[in-house]
């Protein structure tokens, strides 16, 4: 079943005088429980096809269905009730709030939601253990490895129960250890029943998902299964 698909799209720029097609015509669609990567060089368009599929912007032209809705032309509004409802973001700089501890950081997307304040914190907690931060909860950020950082980030986004994990480099500041340890994270929740789509530069980051897309000057140059894909068997240890 297809939760994205995505036809015919473009995104221009206007910079000055000048057009930048950051997307040119791009053509796609991913099924619910897909675990895939989108990779390509600097200036090829894979943040710009990030922004779009995360509705963080939207296309210039062509078709942007999201699990039956049109969202080519929201508003900025409703794009915003789809990211908030429907996908959790974890970025490579964490992107959580210094002064509050993991609790209240996970807890904030179930806020903007206008959920009960006993409700929530009950369900950030949860999302916490299930990273593996259960004695963290009350830890902020600068008390806190780079690693655990990035699992409060990761429970952040699953905390809304949304319908796809949008994570853009995220090991990207993490040491290969730290960072094989997100991405065993990650496959534990792929197999939970979540959609994964994971942005890259890294090769053997990417391998770690079922479906690799390359995209090059605005345009999908490949789409393959990865045939040899990398899944970590070994259990996710709390850190000290």
């Amino acid at each position: 079943m297809n939760i994205i698909n995505i036809e015919h799209i473009a995104k221009i720029y206007q910079v000055g005088s000048e057009e930048v097609h950051a997307l040119a015509d791009v053509s796609l669609k991913i099924d619910k429980n897909e675990y895939l990567a989108i990779m390509g060089p600097s200036g090829s368009g894979k943040s710009t096809l990030m922004n779009i599929l995360g509705c963080l912007d939207t296309p210039t032209k062509g078709l942007y269905d999201f699990k039956g809705q049109n969202v080519s032309e929201m508003s900025d509004n409703e794009l915003a009730k789809i990211r908030n409802r429907e996908i959790g973001f974890v970025f490579q700089t964490f992107n959580l709030l210094p002064r509050s501890d993991a609790l209240h950081n996970v807890e904030l997307p179930l806020i903007y939601a206008g959920v009960p304040s006993y409700e929530r914190k009950e369900r950030a907690r949860e999302a916490l253990i299930n990273v593996g931060l259960g004695d963290r909860i009350h830890h902020k950020p600068n008390e806190l490895s780079g690693g655990q950082r990035q699992r409060v980030a990761v429970a952040r986004a699953l905390v809304t129960q949304p319908s796809i994990i949008l994570a853009d480099e995220p090991t990207g500041n993490l040491d290969s250890k730290t960072g094989e340890e997100i991405m065993l994270l990650f496959n534990e929740i792929h197999k939970q029943g979540n959609t994964i789509i994971l942005v890259t530069h890294e090769e053997y980051i990417a391998k770690h998902a079922a479906r690799i897309i390359r995209i090059r000057d605005g345009f999908i140059e490949s789409d393959e299964r990865v045939p040899e894909r990398y899944i970590p068997q070994l259990k996710v240890q709390e850190e000290n």
